[in-house]
Order: structure tokens, then sequence, then C-alpha cells
């Protein structure tokens, strides 16, 4: 499984380099990553933390700022600290708390037209993109949204890309495109939501115009078919999946990774995740690197 991390990058005691406090050793000695936590996945709330030396960066906050300020604060990181939320679409578990960063914190929110209407954002703190506009956050981190088709909302996948290294973070879609293959094909890190167990959701007890909307086009990917997206995607440049987004109801992590691990274990043979709706949980060192910490170079202090 993908390694863990309790923690943030800052100065050593000399101020000569960044260390990840809660790790053992120096970043220096695992060279300069970008890593990616989930802070939680699901109906209830999404938020992943990107980090490089020269930034941090949320994708989507549809926690509460209480909510959002007690799981960074399990890394040891205040809201301040976040140079940029990316907001996907405007539907509330992705995009609802984005406005109350920018009120509590003064975050700055990057988001298309559409969405920052749709929430609300204040528009001295927002910054509009438009889909593949290449948005340059630092030294060492773009962003890049590619449309992706949900229900009604103007949704966007990101690809975050840091000293060559790419990670891509895709959420509530039905389907794909060919586009989106394109530019999610090689990265060495890939999360995707497996919403649902396609057996569990038409069993299970919704009407049928829901079950009908989750399964459309517009709605959101079964365990099946995150499988046969990342069968399309992953190349040996692709070292590390987590599954995001499963549905409480309608799925089981067992169900997920199973299948999806069916579909691509004759093109993939690095780790898989599973994030839940309550973290953070696990953290993914993306970049140039042979070794990565482990839960045993955790201070236990901080675990």
């Amino acid at each position: 499984m993908g390694s863990v991390r309790n923690g943030r990058k800052g100065n050593d005691s000399n101020g000569k380099g960044g260390v990840f406090k809660g790790l053992s050793r120096p970043v220096d000695s695992i060279e300069m990553t970008m890593v990616l936590t989930h802070l939680g996945t699901g109906s209830r709330g999404n938020a992943t933390l990107l980090e490089t030396e020269q930034a941090k960066v949320l994708i989507d906050q549809g926690f509460s700022g209480a909510q959002l300020e007690k799981r960074l604060a399990r890394l040891n990181i205040h809201p301040t600290e976040i140079d940029y939320i990316f907001v996907s679409h405007h539907h509330g578990d992705h995009g609802g708390g984005a406005l109350v960063a920018q009120k509590r914190w003064n975050i700055k929110v990057q988001a298309n037209h559409r969405t920052a209407e749709e929430l609300g954002l204040q528009t001295e703190l927002t910054h509009y993109f438009d889909s593949l506009d290449l948005i340059q956050v630092s030294e060492d981190l773009s962003v890049l949204p590619v449309p992706v088709p949900h229900s009604g909302a103007d949704n966007v996948a990101f690809v975050a890309s840091h000293n060559g290294q790419r990670a891509a973070v895709i959420t509530d879609l039905g389907s794909w495109t060919d586009e989106l293959i394109t530019h999610v094909r090689g990265c060495e890190h890939i999360a995707i939501e497996a919403n649902y167990d396609h057996n569990r959701l038409m069993n299970g007890p919704y009407p049928f115009s829901l079950k009908d909307r989750i399964s459309g086009r517009g709605g959101h990917l079964s365990n099946d078919q995150t499988g046969q997206f990342l069968a399309q995607v992953c190349t040996p440049a692709t070292r590390s999946i987590s599954l995001t987004h499963l549905s409480e109801k309608n799925n089981q992590p067992h169900l997920a990774e199973s299948t999806v691990l069916y579909h691509i274990d004759e093109v993939f043979s690095g780790d898989i995740t599973i994030s839940l709706q309550d973290g953070p949980e696990n953290s993914h060192y993306i970049g140039r690197t042979v070794e990565q910490p482990n839960a045993s170079d955790l201070h236990p202090t901080n675990r």
C-alpha cells in the first residue's frame, strides 16, 4: 500500500533546507518531490492537499471551515499556508467550503466562471481559468484543468506537474473522453473515483431515477469503469493509484480494489490505496525518488 505521512515541510533549525516535520530525515534525502494527501473523499466532503517545496494547494474544498482546519492541523498545517484552492465544480461536497476559506483565511480560489458564479465566490480572491489553461502556481508546480462530463456541472479534472512528474486528480465523472486519456496517460500518480459497485447500486434502495443518474454518462464511475479507464492510461511510469469518492451505501473498499485490479493487473504493478471520508490518510510522494518514507519513519508523537 502507499506510504503514510504525518507532517509537512518546513525549515530545519539552521534554516537551510526543508524537512517534512514528523519524518526522521530531511526532505533532501528523498529529493524534490510533490506530496499528495487526501484530507477526505466522499459524499460528505472532498479535499486533496498537494505540496511542493514552493507551494501548497488544495484540490477541492468541500468541508466546513472547522473541518478543514482540523484535518490540516493533523499535518501541522494552518489554512493560511494554502496558496490556492482549485475547485473542480460547484457541487457542495467539492466546492461548498471554498467561500468559507476565502472569508475566514483570505485563501485565493482557482475556478472556472460557472463554478465561481454558482458558489458565490469573492471576486477579489478568485482567479478564473478556462479548461486546458496551464496555471503556473510556482516555479515547481503547474496545474492543468481538463474537462470531464458530470451532471450539468462545468466539471474539470486536474493534472499537476512538478519537475517533469505528473499527478492526476479525477472525480465526479460518468464517462471519459479521448482528451482526458491523453492528458492522464503516464501520470506517476492517479487519484480517481471508484464510486459504486454496479450490482449493489442496481439492487439497492435508491429510486430508479437516482440509479439512472448515478450510472449515466454524467454521473459517477463504477468500479468496473474506473478499472477500464485506468487500463488505458497506466504506463510503466505509473507508480501509484488512489481510489476515491467511494459510495458508503453502494460500494466497499475491497470491492473497489479487487475490481479495479482485475482490469489493470497486466499493465500496473505499483501501489493502490483507498481514500475514505475521514482523513487525512495516506500520502503519495511523486518524483524521481527510489525511497519513500514508511510509517516506521514517523515520530510516534505525530501519529
